[in-house]
């Protein structure tokens, strides 16, 4: 069964579907004019943003810093935003790294079907524990990681990773752990640094995490996309300027991605694991807590 044409027919399918939702909204003028941004610099944020969002990092920290700092929209609208002006730029990351970095298709179908399926289905469950025990919880784990990594980077311990895919316990392993990964989604915890760590424990090559979770981002954030656009509660304008701006950081990103060696691979993952680390221990401890999270986010 051809299953990698399967899913990319799903991510095309999907992005369609909010597509075809964005384009039916009303007043569309109106919804224009409330942004306080001019085309020219959302496109310039779309560059940027989804720059980092290829190479693993994520846009959502950094999107929401600049809307914040430059006051391009009301506070209110910014979580729908979020998930709505990273509908495309996913789509065609997903899209990208299914083609370009090897995956065997039955791990690549597993762990997009299995965190897709944790999002949809874990979001009461996880919606009920914690948050901030989550969060620091998530730190520490993370950090371990980076620290192990760290420690083959240095020649203080042995290092594997260059499979691409998985088999029996390990595939199970990775189908279990990629459900909570999507159910933590509902909650604001990204998917990005938690399947790189995944990705690396497994003894997968780290360029398998892009579209691993490239992919799983494709079909959740569409889903989120759509209710918000359905609620008009989002920038319009930012729906437009972003994703076209965004369209040459993410073919440059995948570039990088593709052509950079594992050894300096590695290193880009130990910061975005470390860095992500460091967010979640200031969200758990900050003591200024955000108005509306977004249900399904990224990174």
């Amino acid at each position: 069964m051809p299953l990698v044409p399967i899913l990319q027919a799903g991510i095309v399918a999907f992005a369609a579907a909010f597509g075809y939702v964005l384009l039916r909204v009303p007043n569309k003028k109106e919804k224009i004019a409330r942004s306080n941004g001019s085309w020219s610099f959302l496109s310039i944020v779309g560059v940027i943003t989804m720059f980092f969002d290829t190479l693993g990092i994520g846009s959502y920290g950094t999107l929401t810093a600049i809307f914040k700092k430059f006051k391009t929209m009301s506070d209110r609208l910014i979580p729908g935003t979020l998930n709505t002006c990273t509908v495309l730029p996913t789509a065609i990351e997903g899209l990208i790294y299914i083609t370009i970095i090897d995956v065997e298709p039955l791990t690549l179908f597993s762990i997009i079907i299995s965190s897709t399926l944790g999002a949809f289905f874990g979001a009461g469950i996880v919606a009920k524990l914690p948050e901030k025990k989550i969060q620091i919880g998530m730190g520490f784990a993370l950090l371990i990681v980076a620290l192990f990594m760290l420690a083959g980077q240095l020649g203080l311990m042995p290092t594997g990773g260059e499979a691409t895919g998985l088999s029996g316990a390990k595939l199970i392993v990775a189908i279990i752990v990629t459900f909570l990964l999507g159910a933590f989604m509902t909650i604001g915890i990204g998917i990005f640094a938690p399947m790189m760590a995944l990705v690396y424990a497994l003894g997968l090559s780290p360029r398998v995490a892009f579209p691993l979770m490239m992919g799983s981002c494709a079909f959740l954030i569409p889903v989120a996309g759509m209710r918000f656009v359905k609620e008009d509660s989002y920038d319009y304008k930012s729906n437009i300027a972003i994703p076209l701006g965004g369209l040459l950081g993410i073919f440059v990103a995948a570039y990088i991605v593709k052509e950079i060696p594992l050894y300096a691979l590695k290193w880009l993952v130990i910061f975005v694991l470390v860095y992500t680390s460091i967010s979640m221990f200031k969200s758990a401890f900050s003591k200024k807590e955000i108005d509306s999270v977004p249900p399904i986010t990224t990174v």
